[in-house]
């Protein structure tokens, strides 16, 4: 069967509003995230791809106009950007993927093959990445702000389980612990 490049359906494609990203952007830049990679959240998406079998995790901070993957884990690829050097993936336009889903529904998302469901199948992700399974989870803060999310992807369908959901909801409650203490403790992370 053809997918095809995505057609216009509608309210399906929009990705949700936002109300919370102007004050997440704030607070994301007083913590010095989403503008930069971190070498140890690159670690933690290594270790969630690791755990979960996956072949891409990211650590992904939204604001108001992008997603930036502050931790990034892909197959093959080239060593995090370094001065004079640009990023490669590291940022997407805020309606690409599913990850702005997830911080608007404050919960975990579970696709196992994303053209299985009409809201998110003509995401460009799909045509332009070749991404075709999805499983990612908010980080809520303490006070009930998202600051971003987790996730896992594949570019073949695949059965996440109940485990994959357990995986990817408790490294999302760890790393919002870890965010959390830096934050008390006035450290980087």
């Amino acid at each position: 069967m053809s997918y095809g490049p995505p057609r216009p359906a509608g309210r399906l494609l929009l990705t949700p509003e936002d109300k919370e990203a102007p004050a997440r952007a704030l607070r994301l830049r007083r913590l010095g995230l989403g503008e930069r990679p971190e070498p140890e959240l690159d670690a933690f998406a290594h270790r969630l791809a690791h755990l979960t079998g996956a072949p891409y995790a990211m650590v992904n901070f939204i604001d108001e106009e992008r997603q930036y993957f502050a931790g990034l884990h892909l197959p093959g690829a080239p060593a995090p950007a370094s001065p004079g050097r640009p990023e490669v993936g590291r940022w997407l336009p805020r309606d690409h993927g599913y990850c702005p889903h997830v911080v608007v529904r404050r919960k975990a998302l579970v696709l196992e093959d994303v053209r299985d469901y009409p809201r998110f199948a003509g995401n460009p992700i799909v045509y332009d990445y070749g991404i075709h399974s999805y499983l990612g989870a908010p980080l809520v803060a303490s006070g009930g702000m998202v600051l971003g999310t987790v996730c896992v992807a594949d570019a073949t369908p695949r059965p996440w389980g109940r485990t994959g959901l357990e995986t990817i909801k408790s490294t999302a409650a760890e790393l919002t612990a870890r965010i959390e203490r830096c934050e008390a403790d006035g450290l980087p992370l």
